[in-house]
């Protein structure tokens, strides 16, 4: 696949949004519309699998196809099966109780969608994070509009066209173009507007909002912990933490960015993901399940982490051996420990993002949750322990976007759990009904009855009418 050349200027992006909204406004998509959008979506997706794959492996210049399979092709599928058995369920207008004080009045609360929900995308999963959050929209009964990353030229211009065969141009749209483009979408009056992205983008997105009052979901990053208490097996932390961190070469908004361990135990950790990095990609000579760092910008940024951390004559551990030739000219970087850094180095400073993975030991478990506890709330959070007393007690003091207990990353592809994050590490939430539920209004309507009450509730406030007001105020 050619890289694309196509190209939106600031100028197509409010025609675009008007043509999107005056379409809507003439027909909203019901549920059968919504139903068959969504399963066209998902024969498309399945029969473009192959070009997406070499679209992805193309832009990352090398990317395991099993990691692509496993977390933009599964996750996709997984979410649109589960919108489309949910759907009508969750459009059915919920009853809910109006109190006695307005008997014999009847309420509800029915979920109508907003209008246009505009979706901007990463570059680190672009599929995934791009056709989640669009088809949520479009199951909410939306159009949509998508700005997914310059950063994956390829899958971008491959999104594109997949969704140009499945939607009519008033229904769905993409803008392509760089971050200029992109500031300029992130300031359209959408009803709703999805952002995947660093934390720092996250607050340009949402003061570029704010003068329309937009509606936002941000899902941003930071640094999520893991912690591994002190009667959890060694090495099957390693494991798991080794699969969270490693995948997409750490390139993942809910990647462990750093793990506290009963420093009794730390060396051995090290050991065992030694281990585990050994056994997964060996030497690092064929790297066939081994994805390369998205561009040169992000890889002399890592590079720069352990450049620093080294000058500070932290011990730095690479866990495979790997040619520094081969590694420039493939942007590769090699599993990597960094032994107890402190709160200065850049590494502990801002999200990883990366196969560079900080471990620091702790004496006593609260020293650990106090450690997490002064610091942003994290987008995920990942508690090891066997004692559900432990779990717990960590539980009640850390609060995070989501959870895995003894193990990494799986609370994401949870259909039915929201996913967000909390303050630094975002607002909001989607996925499953979550996601439905932010991209629709839950407009309450109350039906009164041909005879009221509140009919005899006028002035004059006096006699029958009096003593009625005062009953009803308590």
């Amino acid at each position: 696949m050619d890289t694309p050349s196509q190209s939106d200027t600031a100028a197509d992006l409010r025609p675009t949004l008007d043509r999107l909204r005056a379409a809507w406004q003439h027909t909203r998509p019901d549920a059968r519309q919504r139903l068959d959008d969504l399963a066209r979506l998902r024969d498309a997706f399945t029969a473009g699998r192959d070009a997406m794959l070499a679209a992805i492996a193309a832009d990352f210049g090398h990317r395991s196809v099993h990691e692509t399979l496993l977390s933009d092709a599964m996750t996709v599928t997984s979410e649109i099966d589960h919108l489309r058995r949910s759907l009508r369920g969750w459009m059915k207008p919920r009853r809910v109780g109006s109190g006695w004080r307005l008997w014999p009045a009847r309420a509800q609360v029915r979920h109508e969608p907003v209008g246009v929900v505009g979706v901007m995308s990463p570059w680190n999963y672009p599929v995934n994070l791009a056709l989640i959050p669009l088809a949520t929209a479009i199951a909410a009964g939306n159009h949509a509009y998508l700005k997914p990353s310059e950063h994956t030229p390829r899958t971008s211009e491959w999104l594109r066209d997949l969704l140009a065969a499945v939607f009519p141009a008033d229904r769905v749209a993409v803008a392509l173009g760089d971050a200029t483009l992109g500031a300029a979408f992130s300031a359209l009056p959408f009803d709703h507007l999805v952002f995947t992205g660093s934390t720092a983008v996250g607050r340009r997105v949402m003061a570029a909002a704010a003068p329309n009052l937009t509606p936002l979901t941000l899902e941003l990053g930071g640094k999520s912990p893991a912690i591994v208490a002190a009667d959890f097996p060694i090495e099957q932390a390693a494991a798991r933490l080794a699969t969270g961190k490693w995948l997409n070469s750490g390139q993942t908004c809910i990647a462990p960015d750093y793990v506290l361990v009963d420093h009794a135990r730390r060396d051995a950790l090290v050991d065992a993901l030694r281990g585990q990095a050994r056994a997964r990609y060996g030497d690092l000579r064929d790297a066939g399940d081994y994805t390369r760092i998205i561009n040169e910008g992000q890889y002399r940024r890592l590079r720069g982490y352990l450049d620093d951390a080294r000058e500070r004559g932290l011990e730095v551990i690479e866990l495979v051996a790997l040619d520094p030739v081969r590694a420039e000219a493939e942007r590769m970087i090699a599993p990597t420990v960094v032994l107890d850094p402190g709160d200065d180095a850049r590494v502990m400073q801002d999200e990883i993002f990366g196969p560079i993975l900080p471990v620091r030991g702790y004496r006593d478990l609260d020293e650990a949750i106090a450690y997490v506890e002064a610091r942003d709330r994290p987008l995920a959070l990942y508690p090891f322990s066997r004692d559900r007393a432990t779990v717990e007690r960590i539980l009640g003091r850390l609060l995070a976007g989501g959870v895995t207990v003894n193990d990494t990353l799986l609370h994401f592809a949870a259909g039915n759990l929201p996913f967000g994050g909390i303050g630094a590490s975002g607002m909001g939430q989607y996925h499953g009904r979550a996601g439905f539920d932010a991209m629709t209004h839950a407009m309450p309507v109350l039906w009164q009855s041909s005879r009221a009450a509140s009919d005899l509730l006028k002035p004059p406030y006096r006699g029958f009418v009096e003593r009625m007001v005062k009953f009803l105020a308590g």
